[in-house]
């Protein structure tokens, strides 16, 4: 136990210290971050770096629209996923799995593939520099798909056929019995999703030439120009975004954990 526990340790301060020179560079001076060798500690410790990042941008409109975006994404997402999963896991229709497999090719295409004929999509509707253009592409995702049916398979069909047997339906079956088993593959889904869009860089650039319309994430990639970088305004902008999902992984680690280890269990 002695060796295993040093191992974990070990790849605990691995994993760590990059939080942690993050943290600790959030309140250096440009000069001190630059410094050959680097230093750990700052030199004077100041808060000026987090004023700096919250002044160079609308952070409270960015801070807003990374909410809206994860919130209408995950809940629209995890609903529609179920649905999707449960209908591949359980339901008996032609070419379930032809299009199955459709479907997890979606998987296999890079993301950057995509972004041109979903521009074209959003100006067709209007949605160019919007927050809806920012948001409707990650309605959906085949991975979600692939996780619940998973969760789904791995539930004992002994309880459809109680359902059955009390005359419920294929979707009152779903609604009543499957769904709450569900929960714990919900929510390691629903963390998944929001953790991309909270991240997200791409899309939210490609779509919105407006800083107050991108998401936090692109917001604080704009900071970065071709001239010296503000490092330490970065890292306390960065860090001040990643306090929300960090926030959310400590309050749901347990059903992420149970929800994941479930989903694998078949």
């Amino acid at each position: 136990m002695g060796w295993t526990h040093g191992m974990l340790i070990v790849g605990a301060v691995v994993m760590l210290f990059p939080f942690l020179w993050q943290l600790l560079t959030s309140f250096k001076t440009i000069d001190e971050s630059l410094l050959v060798p680097p230093a750990l500690l700052p030199g004077n410790w100041n808060l000026d770096n987090y004023r700096k990042a919250t002044d160079a941008l609308p952070f409270g409109a960015l801070f807003l629209n990374s909410v809206v975006s994860v919130l209408v994404r995950t809940v629209v997402q995890v609903a529609l996923c179920s649905l999707a999963g449960y209908a591949f896991a359980r339901l008996r229709f032609p070419f379930r799995n032809t299009l199955f497999l459709l479907l997890l090719s979606i998987m296999m295409v890079p993301r950057e593939l995509y972004l041109l004929p979903q521009s074209e999509i959003m100006q067709s509707l209007g949605w160019l520099n919007s927050l809806p253009g920012l948001i409707a592409p990650g309605l959906f995702s085949a991975f979600g798909t692939f996780l619940m049916r998973q969760f789904f398979l791995s539930l004992p069909r002994s309880l459809e056929e109680a359902a059955a047997l009390d005359g419920a339906g294929y979707f009152r079956t779903f609604r009543s019995v499957m769904l709450p088993l569900a929960r714990p593959g919900m929510i390691a889904l629903a963390i998944f999703v929001a953790l991309f869009s909270w991240n997200e860089v791409l899309w939210p650039l490609f779509v919105n030439s407006d800083t107050d319309k991108l998401n936090l994430a692109a917001g604080l990639s704009t900071l970065v120009g071709q001239g010296l970088a503000d490092y330490p305004m970065l890292m306390a902008g960065s860090l001040l975004a990643e306090i929300p999902m960090i926030i959310l992984f400590l309050l749901l680690q347990r059903r992420f954990i149970e929800g994941i280890a479930f989903t694998g269990a078949k």
